[in-house]
């Protein structure tokens, strides 16, 4: 059957049509929406895992266990994932499994831009690459034969223009795949540094045998047309190629690439005067094209652009010098607008107040809040990965204790984010002693992904009813005396909190609960906050004298009216959160039913 599917929604169908039966993952753009298409399969167990690194490991025991697993992550995942993945591949497999790392190109939703083909490399992995949602379909259910008859764990390696790009897919019928027999075979599975030696040395010879198999590869295909120029490319740069070559070139595309098919690149230059490599965004391929010692002329990037997506007109630019032409407009008339928070995102009070102490250091992390960073509220100092937050600000503390300015450090990390490794960071700061203030926000789900459950949700990602973690339990057990829950729409109690907790002289935690404004509720969101969303706040005319106090809150549901010199307020947007009303200083907002 014929269907129109994204490239994420592509390869939970390959792994379904494969016979998986086990998905594990933390959601991550652009990958999130393979788990979550995954866990529509009644025939397939898929769960969010609370890091990277779990959902790797927790993947690498159901292969060893016998069944074919998926393990998917954007690219900064593989990361956290790193520590077990480097380990799985000397050991191998029983039944498949499938790495998915989702690459972001352009940095459209991430903090870097790193290259993932260089893991592959580097673990000694087998890797696909592909172009489209039909391969991503074909190499997934190629990947978990691969798997099984070479051993071998295997990546996928997507671009955030394949996992949301649709074309046009032919599904197939799931393969059901009996699970495998597990035998105990320590010689295999247990990574003692006399067995990892012997390891070493299969794997080794497993990638001389994937070299053979990427010799002959269908997914690594020439395509003749004119020998005068010759492309190179992986991944989504194919079709890029195409739209600007056209059939002035021939092409050799690139979909299983690691092992490279040496011999097959070496007879494909030989035949060309001159050979364009095109790829994002490391020279991975060009770095194994220099090294064969081809004699005719090649470009990759001497001429090509390192970073962002290598699209039509980059290329365009580089070969030719110039772009299509598009429609001409006024550049100057383009209204620069950052993003911001939601109307009612209950992110907003805590920063607005944050934003106006100006003797404290705050150390952010990776969600929505990371926003905070901008104007109007200016209040985030740093944000470099998951969990760092609450370890930057630790390090930092220690750091200005040193000196007389008596500066403090405040960390401000998400509660999805705390369970992904805020964690062991907030450990660390009760373990040495410091006295930083730790800010927990929690609005009831992993919000900057798109609402996915985690383990402070009571719900699995199939929508199983499950236990749900306190964070306020946690943060004692971990050692924590002094924890302080608050309403961050109240700013006085946010103001209380902090002035309550800088005052102190060891670690404190203070968790801002409020649902996100987007959130389905459920029915513990509508017990524990019974006046949510039931009122709104408009402008009393006769009061305002357009002063724009309320307006450095930052809520994209108000505005100024110029003519009347008034503030505005969008019914449609507001959602009474009432941060506005507390921040006027003429009392010209009120609540309407």
């Amino acid at each position: 059957m014929k269907q129109l599917m994204t490239g994420d929604e592509a390869i939970a169908r390959g792994a379904y049509e494969a016979g998986v039966r086990h998905a594990s993952a933390y959601p991550g753009t652009p990958s999130t929406e393979i788990l979550e298409n995954l866990a529509t399969y009644d025939e397939i167990y898929a769960e969010w895992a609370p890091n990277e690194k779990v959902a790797m490991e927790s993947g690498i025991g159901a292969a060893i266990a016998g069944a074919r697993s998926m393990v998917s992550m954007k690219h900064v995942g593989v990361n956290v994932a790193a520590d077990p993945l480097f380990t799985w591949a000397y050991m191998g497999v029983n039944a498949g499994n499938v790495l998915v790392s989702a690459d972001d190109p352009g940095m459209f939703s991430s903090q870097n831009e790193q290259d993932n083909r260089n893991y592959a490399k580097s673990a000694k992995l087998a890797m696909f690459e592909p172009s489209d949602s039909q391969e991503c379909i074909d190499m997934v259910k190629a990947a978990y034969e691969l798997s099984e008859s070479y051993d071998t764990p295997v990546m996928i390696r997507m671009t955030t223009r394949v996992c949301h790009s649709k074309s046009i897919v032919e599904t197939g019928e799931r393969v059901e795949v009996p699970l495998k027999a597990w035998e105990k075979n320590p010689a295999k599975y247990v990574c003692l540094p006399a067995i990892s030696r012997k390891l070493r040395v299969k794997l080794q010879a497993r990638m001389e045998k994937l070299a053979e198999y990427s010799e002959t590869s269908p997914f690594n295909k020439v395509e003749m047309g004119d020998t005068s120029v010759g492309i190179i490319a992986s991944g989504i740069c194919y079709y890029y190629a195409k739209e600007v070559f056209g059939d002035q070139a021939s092409y050799l595309k690139l979909g299983f690439t690691n092992p490279m098919p040496k011999n097959l690149i070496k007879d494909f230059c030989d035949q060309m005067d001159k050979v364009y490599i095109l790829e994002e965004n490391d020279p991975y391929i060009e770095e194994f094209v220099e090294r064969l010692g081809v004699k005719c002329e090649f470009h990759g990037k001497d001429l090509f652009p390192y970073t962002l997506e290598m699209t039509p007109d980059v290329i365009r630019k580089a070969v030719y010098g110039e772009a299509l032409k598009t429609i001409e407009f006024d550049k100057e008339k383009l209204i620069n607008r950052a993003p911001t928070f939601c109307a009612g995102c209950p992110h907003r009070g805590l920063f607005y107040r944050l934003g106006k102490r100006k003797d404290i250091m705050v150390s952010g992390d990776i969600g929505c809040y990371t926003l905070a960073a901008n104007k109007p509220y200016s209040a985030l100092n740093s944000t470099i990965c998951m969990g760092a937050s609450l370890s930057v600000a630790h390090g930092a503390q220690k750091a200005f204790n040193q000196g007389d300015s008596g500066k403090r450090v405040v960390g401000v990390l998400g509660d999805s984010t705390f369970f992904h490794t805020g964690i062991n960071s907030l450990m660390n700061t009760v373990y040495n002693n410091s006295n930083t203030v730790n800010i927990i926000l929690d609005n009831r789900i992993t919000g900057m992904t798109g609402h996915q459950d985690n383990p402070g949700t009571g719900f699995t990602a199939k929508g199983e009813p499950t236990a749900m973690l306190k964070i306020e339990d946690i943060v004692k057990a971990i050692g924590i005396k002094h924890v302080k829950v608050v309403n961050p729409n109240n700013l006085q109690e946010v103001d209380d909190a902090l002035d309550e907790c800088l005052a102190l002289d060891e670690p404190s935690v203070i968790i801002t609960r409020w649902p996100c404004v987007l959130k389905k509720f459920s029915e513990a969101d509508k017990s524990e906050f019974d006046n949510l969303f039931k009122t709104k706040n408009r402008v009393d005319e006769e009061k305002c004298v357009g002063c724009k106090a309320c307006l450095k809150a930052g809520c994209p549901a108000m505005s100024y009216d110029k003519a009347a010199k008034k503030v505005r307020i969008n019914q449609a947007s507001c959602v009474g959160c009432d941060v506005c009303t507390q921040v006027c200083p003429k009392d010209a907002i009120e609540k309407v039913n």
